[in-house]
């Protein structure tokens, strides 16, 4: 097995600071460490248990294949914070069959964010 000390989600954005303001100002997430200079210097975000690099550049189109998810406290107030701040909503909250609070958003590059909220009675704050 692989030991693994750290990790984070690499993230190549089309504009390097539209994608900064994105994630520091809009979505308020607290570097971590910034590193480089010049328009495509690294910020590293702090994402709960995680961390989310954006740096350098990239001319693809985003991918299905990826979106990034982050558990939060109340969705519905992480919908008005962000509706507030600009943020392209993609689906506002709505309690999915299996009880989770989602709401969908999209960075400036169209990438898939799902804001997730555990209600107080949902069996994932329980450990049997």
């Amino acid at each position: 097995m692989v030991h693994v000390l750290s990790s984070r989600v690499l993230l190549r954005p089309r504009d390097p600071q539209v994608s900064r303001d994105f994630y520091g100002k809009t979505l308020g997430l607290p570097v971590y460490r910034e590193f480089g200079t010049g328009p495509e210097r690294g910020t590293v975000y702090f994402l709960g248990g995680g961390f989310l690099e954006v740096s350098g550049r990239s001319d693809g189109l985003p991918t299905a294949a990826l979106r990034l998810w982050m558990q939060v406290a109340d969705c519905e107030a992480a919908h008005n914070e962000l509706s507030g701040r600009g943020a392209h909503v993609l689906r506002p909250p709505l309690q999915e069959a299996w009880g989770l609070i989602e709401m969908w958003i999209a960075d400036p590059d169209g990438h898939q964010i799902v804001l997730t909220e555990v209600p107080g009675d949902h069996p994932l704050r329980y450990r049997p």
